[in-house]
């Protein structure tokens, strides 16, 4: 694990593979660390002749966290950007697809093929559609648009996502089974969810940084997003969009509609996947990023 300084703050990445092979660049999700793209799935790609990088977007992980800000007032948000006025927040993901862009000017890598997780695709498309000549390939991944005609996340799994967890250096328990709840929620009926996985993963995470915070900061920046697609209609880069069709975050029609908005966008829809990506799929979900990203024009 590495840490650079990019646009002012601390990025922590690692990398996978051939440095002299081009370069798989890896976007986390929501309030996410770089450890939800598993080690597994970093060597499948490295193994098919890609560098694989992934890092902690800002305020994750062990990158710069934005936590001296006051813990965010949803209520206040919504009535602000209903007001048309603009929140004060500490970033947008113009700024997450800034990072990542400067990443890639850290490490001296002048093109790579994006990937992105829920926020991550979010931060890919913007990155493909601001930075075309950075952007080689585009694949976003069970994410969406921001159109607001779309269905929106239900209540209750909002809800489950935005509840307060217990503190898990207080109760480890409680907290793994709050983090738990939501996992089994969003998670696709057509593979078994291995709770013992899942909770390692979790565990790992807190060890490496714990900031209940971040997922305000970081839905605060989805939101002042707003609707994307006139960002969408800009790309002109090789486009696969991936989707479970069991996710309860956002449904099928969200990964239809990022690929309408996309010319040339290539569809993957995905029986019994949620909203995460099982390790059954690994392969699969590999076979359609490299076959887009082997793509020229």
């Amino acid at each position: 694990m590495n840490i650079l300084k990019v646009n002012g703050i601390d990025l922590a990445y690692d990398s996978y593979g051939n440095e002299a092979d081009e370069t798989i660049l890896l976007i986390a999700g929501l309030g996410t660390q770089m450890i939800r793209w598993t080690v597994p799935f970093c060597e499948i790609l490295a193994a098919r002749g890609f560098r694989v990088i992934r890092f902690d977007n800002r305020d994750t992980g062990l990158s710069t966290h934005f936590n001296h800000y006051a813990t965010l007032d949803f209520e206040a948000l919504a009535k602000t950007l209903m007001s048309g006025l603009r929140p004060d927040i500490p970033y947008t993901l113009d700024d997450m697809a800034d990072d990542a862009i400067g990443l890639l000017d850290a490490l001296g890598i002048k093109k790579a093929h994006f990937v992105g997780r829920s926020m991550g695709g979010m931060i890919a498309q913007l990155a493909a559609s601001r930075y075309p000549e950075r952007v080689l390939s585009l694949t976003s991944i069970m994410s969406t648009t921001g159109n607001p005609e779309l269905p929106p996340t239900s209540p209750e799994v909002m809800g489950l996502m935005t509840r307060p967890a217990p503190n898990p250096a207080e109760n480890e328990a409680g907290y793994l089974a709050h983090s738990l709840a939501f996992a089994k929620r969003i998670a696709g009926t057509g593979y078994p969810f291995d709770e013992n996985e899942y909770c390692s993963l979790i565990r790992e995470e807190v060890q490496r940084a714990y900031d209940p915070g971040s997922v305000g900061r970081q839905i605060a920046a989805i939101a002042v997003s707003g609707d994307r697609r006139p960002y969408l209609e800009k790309i002109n880069v090789p486009a696969l969009i991936i989707h479970g069709m069991d996710d309860p975050m956002f449904v099928p029609a969200c990964g239809e509609d990022t690929a309408q908005a996309i010319s040339g966008a290539e569809l993957m829809l995905l029986e019994g996947m949620g909203h995460e990506l099982p390790p059954q799929l690994y392969q699969t979900i590999a076979d359609g990023i490299e076959r887009i990203a082997r793509r020229r024009g």
